[in-house]
């Protein structure tokens, strides 16, 4: 009887031993979808959060402040900064420039001018926060100017009517504003600025209105090279020129052009559409996959991205 005791005693305490595990295993299989979704609801929060902050205020990390009071005040710029350009939205579909970025009737001209019509609609470029709308008689006219998270504020000047109040957050296409001739404007147009801590910045460094895209989905900025960015793109994509660059201008003995300037102007990009492939591309553009993926620096198994920008020669 005792050893028949000990014997159930002894098997019921090693079925309890050799079940542990099993049990843990159960505890930690019931767990895992909870800690799945508990990972998820902090991501979400996480992303709350990140919103909330650049909604109060964009690109904290750049400029020390949010006021209302100037529409571009310089601070000190960084070294170098990545500014990201997805997400964009041309803000007007017209493709003529009637007016560059630089020096004009012995003064510089800070943005790009764009011939729109009265009442023709004005789009945020990017997401972003409106920090001034205003009438400036000599200057901008009725103007709005929006900070993004990317680092950029755009000032969109010119406009017979504003859309959008002060500090109200708005999305890349949001309308933001009517075309007009208000200001120091002698015929109706948009007058587009891009700039970084206060510092303008050629729009055509980013954006190539002839061909309703942004050149890439990153600009890498530099401090000590922007200003010869900034000339490059004039040339490459100046007013007058087919594909959004004057080649005369480019081709000119004058000009005294590169290596660099003479291999940019020849470059094509394209936009990726939903469900698009390398080899759709490749046939679109009379070219092959592997030349796609050798300037691209890409594989051929890549997954596209829609938005994504590819150069195909």
């Amino acid at each position: 009887m005792i050893l028949r005791k000990l014997r159930n005693i002894a098997v019921i305490a090693l079925s309890a031993f050799v079940a542990i595990p099993t049990m843990g295993q159960d505890l930690l299989a019931n767990q895992a979808p909870i800690d799945r979704k508990m990972k998820a609801v902090d991501s979400e929060m996480l992303k709350h959060l990140v919103e909330i902050e650049e909604y109060d205020s964009p690109a904290e990390d750049l400029y020390d402040n949010w006021d209302n009071i100037y529409a571009h005040h310089e601070t000190a710029l960084p070294d170098s900064f990545r500014i990201d350009l997805r997400g964009f939205c041309m803000p007007t579909p017209s493709r003529v420039i009637t007016s560059n970025f630089g020096a004009r009737w012995g003064r510089q001209h800070k943005g790009l001018d764009i011939k729109v019509y009265i009442g023709d609609t004005i789009r945020a470029a990017f997401n972003g926060k409106v920090r001034i709308v205003r009438y400036e008689h000599r200057g901008y006219g009725k103007y709005v100017v929006i900070r993004h998270p990317n680092g950029l504020e755009t000032i969109y000047g010119h406009m017979s009517k504003q859309l959008v109040a002060e500090n109200q957050e708005v999305r890349a296409g949001d309308p933001i504003g009517l075309g007009g001739n208000t200001g120091r404007s002698f015929g109706s147009h948009l007058h587009f600025e891009t700039r970084l801590c206060g510092v303008a910045l050629n729009p055509a460094i980013m954006f190539d209105f002839a061909n309703q895209d942004v050149v890439s989905d990153f600009y890498v900025f530099h401090k000590n090279k922007y200003q010869q960015d900034g000339a490059l793109a004039t040339r490459l994509r100046g007013a007058n020129g087919k594909n959004g660059y004057d080649p005369a201008l480019v081709n000119s003995p004058n000009v005294g052009r590169s290596r660099d300037v003479a291999s940019a102007s020849s470059t094509r990009y394209h936009k990726v559409r939903r469900g698009e492939t390398l080899a759709a591309i490749a046939r679109k553009h009379h070219t092959s996959v592997s030349a796609l993926c050798k300037l691209n620096r890409i594989g051929k198994n890549v997954r596209l991205r829609p938005g994504q920008i590819l150069k195909y020669n």
